[in-house]
């Protein structure tokens, strides 16, 4: 029998609510945004040092093991072999940063936490959640397994997938949907219910004949925590194979991150100014050390670079950035600032939304590469660094505009912005395809050819390759 779940209420409730608007406010006048972010610093300083000096480590233990990039042809950049495992001493760093946080939780290190009325003190609601390290470890081996060994597709998607799970066990992420659903539900008029956490959500009691070992007498089904799993899944597979995807340039991978981890973390600081939820430290925690790996890496990956991140480091950067992007949801599932927050992430999902639609165009399947991406035209028009550059400066303007609608805090807006920029993207795909996709595979299809950036047709000369691609994961890495 299933059973609905009423919502708690009631004048005590509004009580409560008064009093908590009240000590935010409160807090809110103690506190401004430059004394809370100074507060991170050290998290941010720890994990720029940490890489800096690890990443020639690194360096040199794959250089040693042959664990290396070759230049096996024209189309790629680099004319020496480059090492990989880069991604090692990004995530050496990410971890360096993230430990500060359970020391600091604990009252040992460099860490001054702002005050929270929302929170309790310790490790739960200071330190990153140990299911996030367990993701980022699952992560970083499945890409340094591909990048010493060439594992499969299915493992790589499968290590992505565990990673994802892991987030769900601390509730990271799992509240995504609800600034969407519980609009839906209150203008059908759905029977709301209160979780086991005390949110409202849509859920229902289903009683079961019998009791249950570890049950009970019954199951909760909560449909906004099941959808933000799922929705965690896809986020997670779409980041990670985004972010390598982008990895074509040297320098550009880790600094676009390195620009959006600033976008996310401003967020973050503005919300925890106004002590809007619990897990505001984490959000502030992940985004400076997240920022600082990527610094810390960036003078060794810069043009020319002497070392890559593989898969291993591509990968890890994409899921850090989708965490912290979810972690911005909240206890609560503010959806629109997992929007804004999408939006500050931009580069990459932009690049593999106008992927798909050109190869939906052109016929192509998925996991064909080819020489069209961003930083491919950007680069056959400006260089390699006039390329990255340029797209640095692309991701700034959508931190801006990432942060500009997270600060006006109206989630119509967030997403009436969001449907505009997506628009232009479709426009932009289309403009594009009229001028170059269409007339290429025209032209080929004439001549009784491949297209000609297919895998069948003639390499292409560019000074720059095209890596893996990763829409659809294939097996050994290769420098783009």
């Amino acid at each position: 029998m299933i059973l609905p779940v009423t919502v708690a209420g009631g004048h005590d409730a509004v009580v409560s609510a008064s009093i908590e608007r009240v000590a935010q406010a409160s807090i809110a006048a103690d506190a401004s945004f430059l004394s809370v972010a100074q507060g991170y610093v050290a998290v941010l300083v720890t994990a720029f040092v940490v890489t800096l000096l690890a990443t020639p480590l690194m360096r040199r233990l794959a250089l040693a093991n042959g664990i290396i990039d070759h230049p096996t042809h024209d189309r790629k950049v680099h004319r020496r072999p480059v090492a990989y495992m880069g991604g090692v001493a990004v995530f050496l760093g990410l971890m360096a940063g993230i430990v500060m946080s359970y020391f600091a939780a604990i009252g040992i290190g460099f860490i001054d936490f702002h005050p929270s009325t929302m929170r309790e003190e310790g490790i739960l609601d200071l330190a990153i959640p140990m299911s996030v390290i367990l993701g980022m470890f699952v992560i970083m081996m499945v890409g340094l397994l591909d990048d010493i060994i060439h594992i499969s597709p299915r493992i790589k998607i499968a290590g992505q997938l565990v990673a994802a799970a892991a987030l769900a066990v601390n509730d990271v992420g799992v509240r995504v949907a609800a600034g969407f659903l519980l609009p839906v539900a209150k203008y059908f008029d759905v029977h709301l219910a209160v979780s086991p956490e005390g949110v409202n959500t849509i859920g229902w009691f289903i009683a079961l004949p019998d009791a249950v070992p570890f049950v009970g007498d019954g199951l909760f089904f909560d449909l906004i925590y099941w959808t933000g799993t799922a929705i965690i899944a896809v986020f997670v597979l779409g980041a990670c194979n985004a972010s390598n995807l982008t990895d074509g340039l040297d320098g550009l991978l880790s600094g676009v991150t390195a620009i959006a981890a600033l976008g996310l973390t401003i967020i973050a600081v503005s919300f925890a100014v106004w002590d809007s939820d619990p897990r505001n430290a984490q959000q502030i925690v992940l985004g400076m050390a997240l920022m600082g790996a990527c610094l810390g890496f960036l003078p060794h990956n810069f043009r020319p670079a002497s070392i890559f991140l593989g898969d291993c480091g591509s990968l890890l950067l994409g899921y850090s950035t989708i965490v912290l992007v979810l972690m911005l949801g909240g206890k609560h599932g503010q959806t629109h600032l997992v929007v804004a927050g999408l939006i500050i992430y931009g580069i990459p999902i932009i690049d593999t939304v106008l992927a798909i639609i050109r190869r939906k165009l052109t016929g192509k399947k998925l996991s064909d590469a080819d020489t069209d991406h961003l930083h491919h035209m950007l680069e056959r028009r400006f260089g390699v660094r006039g390329a990255v550059l340029t797209l640095y400066g692309f991701g700034l303007v959508l931190v801006v505009l990432g942060v500009t609608l997270a600060r006006i805090n109206s989630a119509p807006i967030v997403y009436l912005a969001t449907m505009a920029l997506t628009a232009i993207v479709a426009l932009g795909a289309l403009v594009i395809a009229r001028r170059t996709w269409w007339p290429r595979a025209h032209t080929a299809l004439e001549r009784g050819d491949a297209p000609a950036d297919s895998p069948h047709a003639p390499e292409p000369t560019e000074p720059h390759a095209p890596g893996p691609d990763p829409i659809q994961p294939a097996g050994p890495t290769t420098r783009k």
